[in-house]
């Protein structure tokens, strides 16, 4: 087993490789961070701008889940979610938060299952680290409580219901299942969001005065080639295709613009099929409080940086910051 004095040697080197080849891209024309100056001067610093989710200070940036839990959408690649699990091994994933933590990010969303709870618990306990656990609520409309007071007794630091739920329960009209649930979440000191792939969920939520902490809205471009088949319905979010997410980004942009609340963007790069750097900018120029995506360790430090100087160039926005 590494010590921690190599552990540490191996992370630091592998940043500074990985903005090292950031700078050289940029200066071949491929989509990089930054210019090799302001890259090397954003990389040694690991800040982030942070934002506020109830008494949470929490990164711009936050990761996504995926690399723990090892789910991948990639359409009709079937090797690609073995292949990341394969590559994932638990110490690599610990290796990869600390890295993240190491530049300013503070805070992952994942699924409240066994392989990233007991990650985490590892992670925290051996390495001390402070990654903050947003956690994914499961409930069901039978029962709101158990799978959401499991995450919290493990130590998540936020919890909100999956977006998948949400849905669900505005397309049964079930959606007061959405208030219950962040009324209890509330109730055991945390904050409590409500997740979403369609706009409706978040609209009826705010007219329904639910009161959530923060909500976690899909939100991309739709001008990639495989965004949508002519013959798919465009309100069907299970489409077989598993290539898009945010329906109308249009009408996304237009309802979130009145909502006074944090927003945490995810899917923000529709699983790989658009570039960083035309992704992040669209969701933070249209109003998007937080970002949330998934990385490989190779990826952190270009996706820092990148945040970092798009914000710097942001200015003003029709949405104001909530958070």
């Amino acid at each position: 087993m590494k010590s921690k004095c190599d552990r540490r040697q191996f992370l630091a080197q592998s940043a500074a490789a990985t903005a090292g080849i950031a700078a050289a891209t940029h200066a071949i024309g491929a989509p990089a961070a930054a210019n090799a100056p302001a890259a090397q001067q954003a990389a040694s610093t690991g800040d982030l701008p942070t934002g506020k989710i109830g008494k949470l200070t929490v990164s711009r940036l936050i990761s996504g889940g995926n690399l723990i839990s090892g789910w991948s959408h990639s359409r009709d690649l079937d090797y690609v979610a073995n292949l990341m699990r394969q590559y994932n091994t638990d110490e690599k994933v610990m290796d990869t938060l600390e890295l993240l933590e190491q530049r300013g990010v503070n805070a992952i969303i994942c699924d409240p299952r066994e392989k990233p709870m007991n990650i985490f618990k590892k992670y925290w306990s051996e390495r001390g680290g402070k990654m903050m656990w947003i956690a994914e609520g499961h409930p069901t409309a039978e029962d709101i409580k158990t799978n959401i007071g499991k995450s919290i007794d493990w130590g998540a630091s936020a919890v909100y219901v999956q977006g998948v739920i949400g849905d669900k329960w505005w397309r049964k009209g079930q959606l007061e299942l959405l208030g219950q649930c962040v009324e209890f979440i509330k109730s055991q000191g945390v904050p409590g969001g409500i997740g979403a792939h369609m706009i409706e969920v978040v609209a009826e939520s705010e007219k329904a005065a639910f009161n959530p902490d923060f909500y976690v809205k899909t939100h991309h471009r739709n001008d990639y080639w495989s965004a949508r088949r002519p013959d798919q319905n465009k309100d069907v979010v299970d489409n077989g295709d598993d290539n898009y997410w945010d329906m109308d980004p249009a009408r996304t942009k237009e309802v979130m613009r009145g909502v006074k609340r944090p927003w945490i963007a995810f899917k923000t790069l529709a699983a790989g099929a658009i570039r960083p750097e035309p992704g992040f900018r669209f969701v933070f120029e249209n109003g998007a409080d937080f970002l949330c995506v998934g990385m490989f360790d190779f990826q952190v430090v270009e996706n820092v940086l990148l945040v970092k100087k798009i914000l710097g160039e942001l200015g003003s926005r029709e949405r104001p910051w909530m958070a």
